[in-house]
């Protein structure tokens, strides 16, 4: 159990045998797995994954499919991080003092890991899928300052990386942390997490970072409506208004929780106020993942939502599964949802500090987002593929905030 006495005060029992920065690893190396799936299991459903990102498809039927590609890029990075992890056991013992002091094996792995997916490194030296790396290096830049492509050019694609992102928020601030107790005089990286590290605004800010690039993404949106034609079938843009004031619930959760963790920690207002930014976030994100990214009726009006033509709630066209799925991942949304907004909170490893809990809440997180790309991939797919009549694709990415046809997340 974590907080074991036994244990050396720097360190705590999970950490002793799956350091910070192999958890860091392992989210983003099973992050390519999942990726993985979604390609393979909407293929199979015959959803062309890469048409709606503006990917290249395969020349031929003889070509291999695009997840099988993500497979083995998935498959090296697994097998190094194996190695590496079986490396650092056999030489740590779980002996604290060996543990703060291999520390560099598992940065190392890490530096691997962002190199294989980030660094253009030639064909023949890496052996591995070279467009989808040069594909997503393009995005990252892109979406790294809140810009997005415009439809014809990928713009589904960058809106789902950025959502991935979101979901992402706090293993990119524990990679801060890794990275912050390596450099510092006599830290450790393997060390239990300080996440005070570099003082009481950097951790907060990463976490806000992702929120803030989707946000900026889609007053850009909203201001390419006001730049065209107003018309009826795009509307003014206040869906996008709608999209980023939802991204925008996530700051007051962060802003209260560091409040609370490094300046008023017994203060009952903030404590409440942060409660309801909690429910205010998740409540409103469950909304729009129901309603807007998969354009399910749950939260309609009382003759859509009782449609005949649909299981209540529902609509339509159900790719993926029957109606009992849908109803299962809506609940299952919901719960995840506000476990999130709970853990985008700093402040709160002092109340529950057992690492195990944070990485298993990560843990749940990647999975939430995992299970939301199959619906939302799914919507996209319809969307593109039943137009209403009157309007083309370019209008459905545009459509107004009335609209059941948005690109928006």
């Amino acid at each position: 159990m974590d907080g074991d006495p036994a244990v050396e005060s720097e360190l705590d029992s999970f950490s002793l045998t799956f350091p910070l920065p192999y958890r860091v690893a392992f989210i983003v190396v099973l992050a390519v797995w999942g990726w993985g799936i979604n390609l393979h299991y909407l293929y199979f459903l015959k959803i062309d994954v890469p048409a709606l990102i503006r990917y290249p498809g395969r020349p031929s039927p003889h070509h291999p499919p695009h997840h099988r590609s993500v497979y083995r890029l998935a498959s090296v990075l697994t097998s190094i991080f194996g190695f590496s992890l079986l490396v650092f056991w056999a030489f740590t013992h779980r002996n604290p003092g060996l543990v703060l002091a291999w520390d560099w094996l598992p940065l190392t792995y890490l530096v691997v890991l962002l190199a294989l997916l980030a660094v253009p490194l030639p064909r023949t030296f890496s052996g591995l899928p070279h467009a989808g790396r040069a594909r997503l290096r393009s995005m990252l830049r892109r979406i790294a300052l809140g810009g997005i492509a415009e439809a014809k050019d990928g713009k589904f694609g960058d809106i789902l990386l950025a959502d991935v992102m979101t979901s992402y928020a706090k293993v990119l601030a524990d990679l801060y942390v890794a990275l912050c107790m390596f450099l510092r005089t006599g830290g450790s990286a393997t060390a239990r997490p300080d996440r005070g590290c570099g003082g009481v605004v950097v951790i907060p800010l990463i976490l806000a970072i992702p929120s803030l690039i989707r946000l900026r993404q889609c007053l850009i949106e909203y201001g390419r409506v006001r730049r065209g034609p107003i018309k009826e079938s795009t509307g003014w843009g206040g869906q996008h208004l709608a999209n980023a004031l939802k991204y925008s619930t996530a700051f007051p959760v962060i802003l209260l929780s560091a409040l609370q963790r490094n300046w008023a920690p017994g203060s009952t207002a903030i404590y409440r106020l942060w409660v309801l930014a909690c429910t205010v976030n998740s409540l409103y994100s469950f909304y729009w993942d129901v309603a807007k990214d998969w354009d399910l009726s749950l939260f309609d009006g009382a003759r859509a939502r009782n449609n005949p033509e649909h299981a209540f709630g529902l609509r339509r066209t159900l790719r993926l599964g029957s109606p009992g799925l849908y109803y299962g991942v809506i609940a299952l949304d919901l719960v995840l949802r506000c476990m999130w907004s709970l853990k985008l909170s700093p402040h709160l490893d002092r109340i529950a500090d057992f690492e195990s809990s944070i990485f298993v809440v990560e843990l749940l997180e990647v999975m939430r987002r995992w299970i939301w790309i199959f619906f939302r991939v799914e919507t996209e797919w319809i969307r593109n593929n039943s137009p209403p009549v009157g309007l083309g694709i370019e209008d459905i990415l545009l459509s107004d905030y009335q609209g059941r046809y948005e690109d928006e997340d």
